[in-house]
């Protein structure tokens, strides 16, 4: 199957994966816990109940830096108080007004929570400790151009442990690489629009080190953070949030717009579940309690799908109208597994696969899983795409196979245990770590293992799974993948005129190939109200142009409507 890149080759001017927003958290390792803090305050002989006398000198400290910083800058520590100020569109009014170069923009004031400890003596055991405890205190938010990461900020707290918070943007940092590089490009906002050599910036992108990362995060943190010095510690960095981001990026409007438009309605009714977890990388279990689910929204830049699960989400959308970005996003790493050494309670180490490391030297591995999970979601909606897996798919799978003095009849998606069957081979958890006979006999209750085995024989004669080598294990084919498309976007219509009780006018159930796709976008069609009509002859003439091709779906789909052929119905000036 040729992915959507391949495909409108032509029309697509360069392809890019570069991590996007990234938010990195840099903890004290002995203060950032209460016990810590606590044997470093008794080693060091200060009382626990003057914890607060003695974290004071640090805040002012912290305090005076930022006033000092401000001022060499020519700038002053504005105080928000504002809850819903956009820290953005000030930037933006700065930044337009003093220009792109290196140096401190801007510094802002804000109270917000923070974590911070509470003395207190446990009188039933005599033993005085620092418990956790929720506070605010007065944080500085210092946002500055750098050289090598470009448009950044680090917001740091004026009161213990002083957690800080940094933030970075994969494609600023790109950009200053491509400079580097003299290689000419242009950007509209975290977008490249041009690219001199495509090729190359993905190399480049790929080239992260979190080496170079780590050395410049501690240079930020001794400038703005200048108490490291007295409490005589470093910090620890670890990844916060994630974004990595796959643009596609076409040379004009109006090649992505209809593509991004077909691709919008289908995916937003056809994405399930386990589709979701397939395209993470995760296999979803009766077990799992977490958020998840799909949803549709139009903003300024554009319409967006977003399907999430659990702490991690997966969307489409097309940015400025020319770019469709697939972007993941996670908030917590751990939520990805890869293959990596893992160290035993015995002491000893092993390879295998475990959450991932919240360190920022887990960039490597993380990018490697969070492009995976685009190229998964880039597959299916090249599957959604594909002009060739119309009738002559259908064709092939209706048609009866003899082989070896035996006969393996076709499927049809509309009799319901061919339906069930093949619904229950695409589950996304088989997409990822394939079926067997065991796995198909819980998903098909009432079916002996003997059944189970000429149901995979039927499947494997037609094409529609494969089976892996020296195993019994069978994962489904390209051919599969297309049917099973195929026959998601026809459920969904015939499940709306079951709805309606139109699905008694189907002539033949049994039918299967163009007539019955015909038929059953007759009932889908003239199912729904006159207010509908043309909303339904746009879908119809959409499934009969990918299925049967353009030739004739304009006509097909108006008298499937029972309406005169008016032309072509994607004109709102004939309608």
């Amino acid at each position: 199957m040729a992915l959507i890149t391949e495909r409108y080759v032509d029309k697509i001017a360069g392809v890019l994966g570069c991590f996007d927003r990234l938010i990195v958290t840099g903890t004290l390792p002995g203060l950032c816990y209460a016990e810590g803090m606590t044997k470093y305050l008794v080693v060091r002989g200060i009382r626990i109940f003057d914890f607060a006398a003695w974290a004071k000198p640090l805040t002012e400290a912290i305090k005076a830096n930022a006033e000092a910083l401000a001022a060499a800058a020519g700038l002053t520590v504005d105080y928000i108080r504002k809850k819903n100020f956009r820290k953005e569109d000030k930037i933006k009014a700065v930044l337009k007004e003093r220009g792109e170069q290196p140096g401190l923009v801007w510094i802002f004031s804000a109270l917000e929570p923070c974590t911070t400890y509470q003395p207190w003596h446990d009188k039933a055991r005599h033993h005085t400790f620092l418990r956790y405890d929720d506070g605010k205190c007065l944080h500085y938010y210092f946002y500055f151009i750098d050289e090598e990461l470009g448009l950044c900020y680090l917001r740091v707290p004026t009161w213990c442990p002083f957690r800080v918070q940094f933030y970075c943007n994969g494609h600023n940092w790109l950009a200053g690489q491509l400079k580097r590089h003299k290689l000419d490009y242009r950007m509209l906002d975290n977008a490249f629009v041009e690219i001199q050599d495509w090729a190359k910036a993905q190399q480049l992108a790929d080239a992260w080190k979190p080496e170079r990362l780590h050395r410049r995060l501690d240079e930020l943190a001794q400038r703005y953070c200048p108490v490291l010095s007295r409490i005589e510690a470093q910090y620890h960095w670890s990844l916060d949030t994630a974004e990595y981001a796959t643009d596609i990026v076409f040379r004009r409007q109006a090649d992505l717009q209809p593509l991004y438009q077909e691709l919008v309605r289908t995916a937003i009714h056809t994405v399930q579940a386990d589709d979701i977890a397939t395209f993470l990388g995760k296999k979803l279990n009766g077990h799992y309690q977490d958020e998840m689910g799909s949803r549709y929204n139009v903003r300024i830049e554009g319409t967006r799908v977003r399907h999430c699960m659990g702490m991690s989400t997966i969307k489409m959308y097309d940015k400025f109208g020319h770019i469709l970005r697939i972007e993941t996003t996670t908030l917590d790493v751990t939520f990805f597994q890869h293959y990596r050494e893992v160290e035993q309670r015995d002491g000893t180490t092993a390879k295998k696969f475990a959450p991932m490391k919240k360190t920022i030297y887990s960039l490597g591995a993380l990018r490697e899983v969070l492009a995976a999970a685009n190229r998964r979601y880039l597959e299916f909606l090249s599957s959604l795409d594909d002009p060739s897996g119309g009738a002559q798919t259908l064709q092939r799978l209706s048609e009866t196979i003899h082989q070896q003095g035996r006969s393996y009849r076709g499927f049809n998606f509309f009799d319901p245990g061919d339906e069930w069957l093949l619904a229950v081979i695409a589950r996304g958890e088989f997409n990822i770590s394939g079926l067997h006979n065991r796995r198909l006999r819980h998903h098909l209750p009432g079916f002996t293992s003997g059944q189970i085995s000429r149901l995979l024989k039927r499947l494997r004669t037609h094409g529609l799974i494969k089976k892996i080598a020296h195993g019994y294990k069978y994962y489904l084919t390209t051919l599969g993948r297309l049917a099973i498309a195929l026959g998601l976007r026809l459920k969904n219509l015939v499940n709306h005129s079951a709805s309606c009780g139109a699905t008694r006018h189907l002539k033949n159930p049994a039918t299967s190939g163009k007539n019955l796709t015909t038929q059953v976008l007759t009932v889908a069609v003239r199912s729904k109200p006159l207010v509908a009509q043309n909303r339904a002859r746009r879908q119809a003439e959409a499934e009969l142009s990918a299925n049967f091709g353009t030739r004739h779906s304009r006509q097909a789909a108006d008298e499937l409507a029972g309406q005169p052929f008016r032309g072509c119905v994607s004109c709102p000036r004939i309608l």
